[in-house]
């Protein structure tokens, strides 16, 4: 892999925020450990916030900025229509910023390409509607690693609060749902977010403690 390359994909690695050790990275890069110790001294050098040292790790400390992409058609397709999906379905604080970033890219769309009829539109499903204001606090609770207390009502079910571990966010095309640890029940469950009364956050921190993980859901998933 060309220098250039290996330093782009590390700054794509490191954009997680979270930390990573230098051998992992000269791993899955095919290098030595000395090569990624000299790639993060460059990256550090030319002014990015990457933090860490030999035999802790680094992290990416703050947000970048990437070169200017040269993308084909089908990726600006690509592009604005998950845009459009972001701006209806999600979280208004997301869709806010995604209405922003669609009108840079429609600053810098070909020409070709801003023709009548190629713009393309997602629009939300009553359940997204209904799941939108709860997706702010609960990506702050991913974030930040905080429980969450859920008032949730299902229908034909009694209405239960409980206090859970958030550990990811999907949306299936109609509905967003949490998958989390309940500590009230001692296990994993799957709420749908438009069933949810109430998602509180709060101050209370969690560790990934094992058996607890998002890893360990995926894991009883897959058991025969």
């Amino acid at each position: 892999m060309a220098r250039n390359d290996r330093l782009f994909t590390l700054i794509q690695t490191l954009r997680d925020g979270q930390l990573h050790r230098a051998g992992d990275l000269a791993r899955s890069l095919g290098v030595s450990t000395r090569t990624i110790w000299r790639d993060m001294a460059a990256l550090q050098a030319s002014g990015l916030p990457v933090e860490g040292e030999r035999g802790v790790g680094y992290v990416l400390k703050g947000p970048v900025s990437l070169p200017p992409l040269a993308l084909t058609r089908e990726e600006f397709e690509a592009l604005r229509l998950g845009l459009a999906l972001v701006g209806s379905a999600a979280d208004p604080a997301l869709a806010k910023a995604a209405s922003s970033l669609r009108g840079k890219v429609g600053a810098v769309t070909p020409q070709g390409q801003q023709e009548p009829g190629l713009q393309s539109f997602v629009f939300a499903t009553p359940e997204a509607a209904r799941a939108a204001p709860h997706l702010a606090p609960l990506r702050s609770a991913l974030r930040e690693h905080l429980l969450v207390e859920i008032v949730y009502a299902a229908p034909d079910v009694s209405t239960t609060t409980q206090i859970v571990r958030p550990l990811q966010l999907d949306f299936w095309g109609r509905v967003w749902t949490l998958t989390g640890f309940s500590e009230t029940l001692q296990d994993f469950r799957v709420y749908r977010l438009d069933f949810m009364v109430r998602a509180g956050v709060g101050s209370a921190g969690f560790l990934p403690d094992e058996g607890k993980t998002i890893d360990d859901f995926l894991a009883i998933l897959t058991l025969p």
